[in-house]
């Protein structure tokens, strides 16, 4: 009696999810394009759409078990590899660039602004994974940030999207009220340029933020941005490291604990997909990707990011997301003023003129 490969029966099991959720990701892109020919920019970009549009689906319809695994694989695996590929964008160049005093701001600023976002979060009654994703998303990269923490503290569909969401909405408002400040700052090029680098969720929206006041705005402002994204990697590696009790159930149950005695395995302590990613990162520095090549790895972590996103949108319950909207909203809020605050601390500090 034969019986199909076990690989084909995890395809037809995996693969009917999969392609709703790549064609919730095709919508969000088509309307991405739309917005760009139609208002000159994307307001909001594919990836939120994604999760929105996942969002409007989950709430008028169920999925059925026909479904699921291909959803579940997706937000997961998919966002897993996705993350991997991301550290190819980042390369130890990008570091020397930016020179050491600016560097260690960067760092600082990032280091206050997690740990003010996370005190305001749970202040505010957020769940400790909330809290997170809330500041990690406002502390160092928005979406992108919360994309990579999410799977490693054990983050929820709801908990993603809910975080995501009100970023999104802050970070429109921010590019467009951030040019705004050079006037009634007396701002100049050089140092508006490092506070949109600093404050900025996304590099296009940093792009989107100076190219109305200076060039030289744009090429500050995309270093520095940059440089503060390379804060994922240490961020994330130490929350899978000493974050064991985020992935607690939301039951309460205990994490899995780490193993005893005097040789760890590394793969317990830290997800495949975070070595991936720093091993990821040491080729780019190496020069061991092609310069090629770089450009359809991040196009292609890209696609895999907004294809786990709308299957975070496609799991989540709408009501878990509005019982947590104003509280969400005033985390993301008062811990976007603080890392503004902060910014203009550090470029005052510096003397940056």
């Amino acid at each position: 009696m034969s019986s199909k490969p076990p690989i084909w029966q995890w395809a037809r099991r995996v693969l009917p999810g999969v392609a709703l959720c790549a064609l919730v990701s095709a919508v969000a892109l088509g309307l991405e394009h739309l917005e760009e020919q139609v208002t000159g920019r994307a307001w909001l970009e594919a990836l939120v759409l994604a999760i929105l549009i996942g969002t409007f689906v989950r709430s008028v319809w169920t999925p059925s078990e026909t479904w699921r695994a291909g959803i579940a694989f997706s937000a997961k695996t998919v966002l897993e590899i996705a993350v991997v590929l991301l550290g190819a964008s980042l390369s130890a160049a990008t570091i020397v660039a930016a020179g050491p005093a600016l560097l260690l701001g960067i760092a600082g600023v990032v280091a206050v602004a997690l740990a003010a976002s996370y005190g305001l979060g749970r202040m505010l009654g957020l769940s400790p994974r909330m809290a997170v994703l809330v500041a990690c998303g406002n502390s160092i990269c928005g979406n992108s940030a919360i994309a990579a923490v999410a799977p490693v503290i054990g983050a929820n569909g709801g908990e993603v999207a809910a975080s995501i969401a009100f970023t999104a909405v802050l970070g429109v408002l921010v590019v467009l009220g951030l040019p705004l400040l050079v006037p009634l700052l007396h701002l100049s090029d050089l140092q508006y340029g490092v506070l949109a680098g600093l404050t900025v969720y996304a590099v296009p929206q940093v792009l989107a933020a100076t190219v109305p006041v200076a060039a030289l705005s744009v090429q500050i402002g995309t270093l520095v941005k940059l440089v503060r994204v390379l804060m994922l990697g240490p961020v994330v590696l130490g929350l899978s490291l000493f974050g064991s009790h985020l992935r607690a159930g939301a039951d309460g149950a205990a994490a899995p604990e780490r193993p005893t005695g005097s040789r760890l395995a590394l793969h317990r302590l830290v997800p495949w997909f975070i070595l991936a990613f720093l091993a990821m990162a040491a080729l780019r520095s190496l020069g061991a990707i092609p310069e090629a090549a770089l450009a359809p790895i991040a196009r292609l972590a890209t696609i895999l990011t907004i294809i786990s996103m709308a299957a975070l949108g496609l799991g989540v319950d709408i009501r878990v997301v509005a019982r947590a909207g104003g509280r969400v909203t005033a985390a993301v809020t008062l811990s976007l003023v603080v890392l503004g605050g902060v910014s203009l601390g550090l470029i005052r500090f510096l003397g940056i003129g």
